[in-house]
């Protein structure tokens, strides 16, 4: 197949949208297709052209003058490649291939990462709508679109061809125990929550750091809230890590206090690197950690009920332990290689007269599961 992925950018900057449309287009080249990406650009053109992926500038901020330039270039683009599949991962993007996908006969496929955003609802306009999680199809039914549109591909990065083994990378020598997130620097995830069940915790065990990995524009709201703590010396802001599995494992305890979250394709990577897992009880991040199985889930926005999980944990060793080996079971289903099977099989069937079964039984054979 001929397939072109349309992103805003290709930007090393831990966005996980990014992060998935990139492994898909290096994967999909790898086992044989076309692949080219179209977007304002960033540091993984080098990675896309290493596997052979073209790659097309398109910048797609919403500036009306700007949109329909991006409009005319993209068509320029579509009729060079002649694609039989476009793939669209954010909603401008969508919005724009849908314009042409009739005249350029080619078939639109999305996938909404991000379903709390009012947005998400054009992500309808493809012929196929891919949800990261069940939570995330339920949602898009609630909000109009045709169930028959849907097909589920839980994300996952693991073995990503942007990364490294986790078995090649460092730990950091962080202050032990160590409490850590990854995440954005926004209100939304939590990071409010985290801090406030981390002052609960830290009179009690007096070692314990707490370590915010990222950045974003409400970093510094933290940062002065944390200032008026006497625990701030035990609070540190690391910024964006573009290898934050260096945190992560020499971690005791990965939070991720999200208020809404379609997977939290963090968590898995925190479940590879052996971290015991406290997570929000919230959207898609139950299906990320098995349902419990792999890590504890509390209400989101409640501190208390956080600071009360920790304690248990920074005070038991031996369920400390116990839910560290519990979060490394199971992780086969959250390979890259996986995501892009799934995919193609979606690809496939639009194209042939194939059942969703067996096409998935034909990319499996592809990519050697």
């Amino acid at each position: 197949m001929r397939i072109l992925h349309i992103i805003n950018h290709v930007q090393n900057v831990g966005n996980g949208i990014v992060n998935v449309a990139v492994d898909l287009a290096c994967l999909q080249s790898k086992y044989g297709h076309t692949v080219a990406v179209v977007s304002d650009g960033g540091e993984y053109e080098i990675l896309l052209g290493s596997y052979n992926v073209r790659h097309w500038r398109l910048s797609q901020t919403r500036e009306p003058l700007n949109i329909l330039n991006a409009a005319w270039r993209y068509q320029q683009i579509v009729q060079e490649f002649q694609p039989d599949i476009v793939h669209g991962h954010m909603m401008t993007g969508v919005v724009i291939a849908g314009m042409f996908k009739n005249h350029c006969k080619y078939t639109l496929v999305s996938t909404v990462h991000n379903e709390f955003q009012r947005s998400a609802v054009l992500m309808g306009l493809a012929d196929r709508v891919i949800a990261v999680s069940h939570a995330v199809a339920n949602s898009m039914v609630k909000r109009g679109i045709p169930k028959e549109k849907l097909r589920v591909v839980s994300n996952g990065t693991l073995n990503s061809p942007r990364h490294r083994s986790i078995k090649d990378y460092q730990p950091l020598p962080l202050q032990r125990p160590a409490i850590t997130t990854v995440a954005g620097m926004y209100s939304r995830k939590g990071i409010i929550d985290l801090i406030a069940a981390f002052i609960k915790v830290a009179e009690k065990f007096p070692h314990v750091h707490l370590y915010l990995v990222g950045d974003g524009p409400d970093r510094l709201m933290f940062e002065a809230m944390v200032q008026k703590t006497a625990y701030r010396d035990r609070i540190h802001f690391e910024g964006f890590q573009p290898e934050p599995q260096r945190y992560m494992l020499s971690t005791d305890i990965f939070v991720l206090a999200s208020h809404c979250e379609s997977f939290g394709l963090v968590l898995t990577e925190a479940r590879e690197a052996g971290c015991a897992i406290i997570a929000s009880d919230v959207d898609g991040i139950p299906e990320t950690l098995d349902n419990r199985q792999a890590g504890i889930l509390v209400p989101p926005q409640d501190s208390q009920t956080l600071a009360t999980a920790l304690t248990q944990l920074l005070r038991d060793s031996v369920q400390l332990h116990k839910w560290k080996c519990r979060a490394q079971e199971n992780l086969q289903r959250f390979s890259a290689a996986r995501v892009t099977a799934e995919t193609l099989a979606v690809y496939d069937e639009l194209a042939t007269n194939y059942s969703l079964p067996e096409v998935l039984a034909r990319q499996e054979v592809l990519v050697g599961k």
